[in-house]
């Protein structure tokens, strides 16, 4: 059953309420905060690329407090294991039995802090549960929960010593963004409160972990017509054909672009999707699945200028009929 515009209406209350509480810790980046709140809702994982000190694990802890989920952080190095993400099982000596004791990737919000850093392997490891949402250890599998948001960080500056993330592992990534440096005036602002060293700890929940999972659900119910259907598949084969690019969007690219449209649409109080929703999360779904060729990337073209040729080039359809 689709959505109706009294759910519609309900879903954008809410979805801005939790905007507004996490606004109180990460300040000034709305249209990022409304971004992984989303990818959250559409039941993704969000990649960053930033430099340090921008706000990366102030915004997963205000995420969190404000779903009353759990956080974790792990800090990704070359000598991480596979065990330090997923967690080992351990033989007890009293109960002569095996237990598993979960690692940290068993939070609702987990900060993969510079996942560059750490070995293929452990890579792997956290990129199997995050594409699962469960994870097996010695034949017995232990889910994940709902939600299950893996925020990853890269470093942009600083490639030396590190792995970087093959291009079929960044695929699967919902989107990829960037938290950037606060304007003048907040930062003025922040520097005000620079005596409370985690803001996010004074903020109230808003809703619970189960009526997160409700809304993800009810967001899975937006509308989408056949038009945009067919416009978001002609805009990912028109990456594929481009002379610039060596591997434009897959299937599962365009696959993740409707799942975000259809939260995306609901935030914005809509029962259904716009193909002016598709253009708007073009960038973010899309900028991390196209590979460049290397003639092409060196004449100085880079994923946006692609993504933007490609919604000049492709007509969006105009007209939409009754749900």
């Amino acid at each position: 059953m689709s959505m109706t515009p009294e759910q519609a209406a309900w879903f954008q209350g809410t979805f801005q309420r939790l905007v507004d509480n996490i606004d109180k810790a990460v300040q000034g980046k709305r249209e990022i905060v409304s971004l992984v709140l989303a990818a959250m809702l559409a039941e993704g994982h969000v990649l960053l690329e930033d430099a340090p000190g921008t706000g990366k694990t102030s915004l997963a802890k205000a995420l969190a407090a404000t779903v009353q989920g759990t956080s974790a952080r792990i800090q990704f190095t070359p000598d991480l294991l596979p065990s330090d993400v997923t967690g080992v099982t351990i033989y007890d000596q009293q109960s002569h039995r095996f237990e598993f004791h979960k690692g940290p990737i068993f939070a609702s919000i987990v900060l993969a802090d510079e996942i560059n850093r750490a070995s293929p392997k452990t890579q792997s490891a956290l990129l199997e549960v995050m594409e699962e949402s469960r994870v097996t250890v010695d034949g017995v599998t232990h889910e994940a929960g709902r939600p299950f948001l893996v925020i990853a960080t890269q470093n942009p500056i600083e490639q030396a010593g590190t792995y970087k993330l093959p291009e079929a592992q960044l695929d699967r990534f919902l989107i990829k963004t960037s938290i950037g440096y606060p304007d003048l005036a907040i930062t003025e602002s922040i520097l005000a409160g620079a005596s409370d060293r985690n803001p996010s700890a004074g903020l109230s929940a808003v809703i619970t972990t189960g009526a997160v999972a409700d809304m993800a659900d009810l967001g899975a119910s937006v509308h989408v017509e056949s038009a945009v259907l067919r416009y978001v598949a002609e805009l990912a084969e028109a990456t594929r054909e481009d002379a610039a690019i060596r591997l434009g969007v897959s299937v599962r690219g365009a696959i993740a672009m409707i799942r975000m449209a259809k939260i995306w649409a609901a935030a914005h109080g809509r029962h259904f999707v716009l193909p002016d929703d598709i253009k708007t999360l073009a960038r973010p779904v899309w900028q991390h699945r196209l590979l460049l060729d290397a003639e092409a990337e060196f004449a100085g073209t880079s994923s946006d200028t692609v993504i933007a040729r490609v919604l000049d080039a492709v007509a969006a359809p105009q007209a939409r009929t009754a749900a």
